[in-house]
């Protein structure tokens, strides 16, 4: 655990720009990135920095690939179509425990969060013993799911987990009554509780936070400049998200992020913040529970420290403009 704590704090340098040289580099074309988005508000920063110009502004050239399940994401990331995703800290440990190196490089702040049929019960998280709840296995999703059961007592086996990897399809069976709870990222469970369900609990009252903006590290190691770029265009997008009426972008979002019309009327988005490091305390959380599945989780390095805490020689760190 202390490789961990020490990998944050170079990377904590690495986001806020205190490794390295402060010189923005932008004379050269920089290599194209591809990075992998799931329908969820996570993804939403780097919709607005694409729609919006500001990857553009700082030279560097990002597709942005759709998924609606976490296994095609991690499929695509470890087959080398993608550089880098919007994913969580227990997909990186599960990458890295076969053999595939990625590396967590900043946090994100979507939620996670429960919802149930209004027929089905389950007026608060403790009538949930004995019922059926949606998953997608090995994800955040299961990891919200038994987190959400040990603050009330319960073990996995005290419900029954239905696995159902395909967001849209989690959503649309809760919709349409053959399920009776299931965790879902917002704005999906927004839209579920909308129409015939109710919110229970979330990662928010429990007070976690695993998702992350992860890399492969032969992008980190191949592409450092344009994550460098990448990460300044993120920011600008949550300086515009932040501070510019929803009502301005709500249907670009809504139509580039695979969301269902209806989120249109429910959409209510998180205080983004510039990117950082994720917390000691996630990461911490996070190995213990793959630790619970009966894994030996591969935790040395699995949050990205830059060579120039070690070796400024090869300094992978942000300039000092992208520490708003």
């Amino acid at each position: 655990m202390s490789k961990i704590l020490a990998c944050l704090f170079c990377l904590t340098l690495f986001l806020a720009g205190g490794c390295g040289s402060s010189v923005q580099e932008k004379s050269e074309p920089l290599p194209k990135l591809t990075i992998g988005l799931m329908p969820d508000t996570d993804s939403i920063p780097f919709i607005i920095a694409a729609e919006r110009g500001y990857f553009a502004e700082e030279g560097v050239e990002v597709e942005l690939q759709p998924f609606k399940s976490a296994m095609d994401r991690d499929a695509a990331l470890q087959s080398g179509n993608l550089d880098g995703a919007v994913s969580d800290l227990l997909a990186v440990i599960f990458a890295r425990s076969g053999g595939f190196d990625v590396r967590a490089v900043s946090y994100t702040d979507g939620n996670y969060n429960l919802v149930a049929s209004d027929e089905a019960g389950i007026a608060a998280s403790a009538d949930l013993r004995g019922k059926e709840i949606a998953v997608s296995k090995n994800t955040i999703i299961e990891y919200v799911t038994d987190e959400i059961l040990a603050a009330n007592g319960m073990r996995e086996e005290d419900v029954a987990k239905v696995v159902i990897p395909q967001i849209p399809v989690r959503l649309e069976m809760l919709r349409s009554g053959n399920l009776g709870a299931a965790v879902l990222p917002e704005p999906m469970a927004s839209v579920a509780a909308a129409s015939g369900s109710h919110y229970v609990i979330g990662s928010g009252d429990l007070g976690i936070n695993p998702g992350v903006i992860v890399f492969s590290k032969s992008a980190l190691q191949d592409k450092e400049k344009s994550v460098r770029a990448m990460y300044r265009a993120y920011n600008k997008a949550v300086d515009y998200l932040n501070h510019t009426p929803q009502s301005e972008y709500l249907d670009l979002v809504v139509e580039r992020s695979g969301f269902p019309p209806a989120a249109r009327d429910v959409l209510v988005l998180p205080s983004y913040r510039y990117a950082g490091s994720p917390a000691e305390s996630d990461v911490t959380e996070a190995v213990r529970w793959v630790t619970s599945k009966g894994m030996r989780p591969h935790t040395a390095m699995m949050i990205w420290s830059p060579a120039s805490c070690r070796r400024r020689s090869n300094a992978l760190s942000l300039p000092d403009e992208c520490a708003h």
